[in-house]
């Protein structure tokens, strides 16, 4: 499949909501089958190189198609930090779809050993501590390039104090195949 397929379904999922057109997933899986297995897709929009919204599922639980274009929708629509996506806005934003991988545990005794076991710009990080979880995808690390820059903003969006890892959380690590527009 030509992955590029998958920025004009993301697109075509935000215009739908401007249109009220229905996307016909019937033809795109007829040709493109890969859709219709399940996937977990992070979709980012971007206006002049800005963050304009970014949603996405960390596990795969439905059909790819599915998980994009509702992630598509929700990163327009539905991202707390942003108002919703105007018509107008469409023609200046650009589409990210990141495809992750399962993600794996990391084992770690200390922060030493999980800074030597995670890979900057490779890795994308859950941290997950009692009921408070977060991710970053692997391109963060290009605005947060240290390990103690990363962790501390990820402790942090996941409502924890910056120094959180101090309290030995659950750590997984995944990696994606970023598509750009």
């Amino acid at each position: 499949m030509d992955k590029k397929v998958l920025i004009d379904i993301a697109k075509e999922a935000i215009e739908s909501k401007f249109n009220k057109k229905t996307i016909d997933k019937e033809r795109l899986i007829k040709e493109n089958p890969e859709l219709a297995k399940e996937g977990a897709v992070f979709v980012t929009l971007k206006q002049h190189g800005h963050l304009r919204g970014c949603i996405g599922s960390i596990i795969a639980h439905r059909p790819l198609i599915d998980d994009l274009i509702h992630n598509a929708q929700s990163s327009a629509f539905n991202d707390p930090r942003f108002s919703p996506l105007k018509e107008s806005e469409l023609k200046d934003t650009d589409i990210e779809i990141s495809l992750l991988s399962p993600y794996k545990e990391v084992e770690y005794k200390d922060i030493d050993e999980l800074k030597k076991k995670i890979r900057p710009n490779i890795d994308g990080v859950i941290l997950k501590l009692g009921l408070y979880q977060a991710t970053f995808l692997p391109q963060v690390w290009e605005e947060l390039p240290t390990f103690e820059l990363f962790f501390a903003h990820l402790c942090q969006k996941a409502g924890l104090n910056s120094s959180c890892l101090e309290n030995h959380p659950n750590i997984y690590t995944y990696q994606v195949e970023k598509i750009e527009q």
